[in-house]
């Protein structure tokens, strides 16, 4: 077998375990080898070919961790809608009740039950709120 075709097999069983693992990663690995492949086409010896495959599959990676599809950092799953469908829904205060430290506490009904909600440094008026993040039981609130 050429070396261009252990490449092209080689990248395709690649790009097999990348649709397993539900990351680009594994596929800018296989972008590599396709390189590889191509300077085996080429005509350049193996230690070129493993460069170039080395080098491009890195870039590739590096690019797309740096994209907006790459890596996410941490984030805060009590404000993420993506992870709490309740993330930017509205309720119903009717009254406040402001607290000692300067915060306002409430109770709604949300869902079939009785939340308890906060609002934090504002002066707390009757109205419609939306959910901005949930921190156990409690919902914490900022004005539409």
């Amino acid at each position: 077998m050429n070396a261009w075709m252990t490449w092209a097999v080689l990248a395709g069983v690649v790009v097999i375990l990348e649709l397993f693992s539900g990351t680009f990663y594994l596929l800018m690995i296989a972008i590599g080898m396709v390189a590889g492949g191509i300077v085996a086409i080429i005509g350049f010896g193996s230690s070129v070919q493993l460069i170039i495959a080395a080098i491009v599959g890195s870039l590739a990676t590096i690019f797309l961790h740096k994209s907006k599809y790459g890596w996410k950092g941490n984030v805060n799953a009590a404000r993420d809608p993506n992870v709490n469908m309740d993330i930017g829904q509205t309720v119903d205060v009717q009254n406040w009740h402001q607290q000692s430290n300067g915060h306002f506490s409430a109770r709604v009904a949300y869902r079939g039950a009785m939340w308890d909600v906060e609002l934090h440094h504002r002066d707390g008026d009757a109205g419609q709120y939306v959910i901005h993040e949930i921190q156990g039981s409690k919902l914490i609130v900022k004005p539409m």
